[in-house]
């Protein structure tokens, strides 16, 4: 588990916890970077004081290396951006753009960028700005997705690219973990598996509805906008999946939509809140501490590439 990436990052286990919207906040975070892997803060859409009070708050429960996620499409990216340099973050993962005009201020500070990709094209293109480190998402994840699966897209990218590249997108155990170092990965990006784990915030609605999920609970909505998001089957989606095959305007769409994964995550709205999911959380069969978790993807990966349990 000594990858280069670990190394890069200066992390026990190649781990990263996703930079889930509303959801990845200061406990998750510092405990998932106690338990050796990186701990993500999930700025979203939020202002950049929140995102600054986050840090704080994580540096008193951890003294070990986390991160950032910035949404660039977001209306404080620019003052988040700037937050995260003044506050010296070890790491910036990136998504819904590119973060090229915010490199130089970033590298002035030695943090690590890693932007979240979804093609080679893309890939390519984040490492000619200068990224640390890539993550290649499959559509098997929750929230808003690409069209490639993480088995097409991982060796791709690997392919293409001169710096560690992070899978992402259905892995929840040791053998996600092994087949992602299979393809190429020097280690793997989790979200849905780290909202059922204690520390996670969440609505306990949320991690249930996560834990009780089978394999083909999951649906995607937005094809017809051009944002896909993967979230778990409800009153809502059936409601937006209805209104898409009547061809209704992004208003209409938008509509049904607004404030959706706040009251999923804070208020525990299962029916017409946005329960983002990704494909895994089938396997998702229980509440853990992130510690817990962490100690049974590295056994589970151990085990699995050493030959010691073989799952044929």
């Amino acid at each position: 588990m000594r990858t280069e990436l670990a190394k890069l990052l200066g992390i026990q286990y190649p781990v990263i916890q996703g930079g889930m919207a509303w959801v990845a906040e200061y406990h998750l975070a510092a405990a998932v970077s106690e338990a050796g892997g990186l701990g993500i803060i999930g700025a979203a859409n939020a202002p950049a004081e929140w995102v600054r009070e986050q840090i704080h708050k994580t540096r008193e429960l951890t003294e070990k290396p986390f991160g950032v996620n910035v949404m660039l499409m977001s209306p404080y990216a620019e003052q988040v951006a700037q937050v995260v340099a003044e506050e010296e973050v070890p790491v910036v993962t990136t998504g819904a753009g590119s973060p090229e005009k915010y490199m130089e201020l970033w590298k002035s500070k030695s943090i690590k960028v890693i932007p979240v990709v979804a093609s080679v094209a893309l890939a390519k293109r984040m490492e000619r700005c200068g990224a640390d480190a890539l993550v290649a998402e499959g559509c098997e994840s929750g929230g808003h997705i690409g069209e490639s699966t993480t088995m097409t897209l991982v060796p791709q990218v690997v392919d293409a690219a001169g710096v560690p590249v992070i899978a992402a997108g259905g892995i929840a155990d040791g053998r996600g973990i092994a087949a992602a170092f299979m393809l190429g990965a020097s280690g793997v990006q989790m979200g849905t598996r780290f909202v059922a784990t204690k520390e996670c915030q969440v609505h306990e609605n949320y991690k249930e509805k996560i834990i009780k999920a089978k394999d083909i609970d999951t649906r995607v909505t937005g094809r017809s906008t051009g944002h896909p998001v993967r979230t778990l089957r409800n009153d809502m989606t059936k409601k937006y999946l209805e209104l898409e095959s009547k061809g209704a305007t992004l208003e209409e769409l938008e509509y049904l939509t607004l404030g959706a994964l706040r009251k999923a995550v804070q208020e525990g709205d299962m029916k017409n809140g946005s329960v983002m999911s990704g494909q895994i959380a089938g396997l998702v069969k229980e509440e853990l501490t992130c510690k817990e978790l962490m100690e049974r993807l590295v056994k589970e990966t151990d085990e699995i590439l050493t030959g010691a349990k073989n799952y044929a």
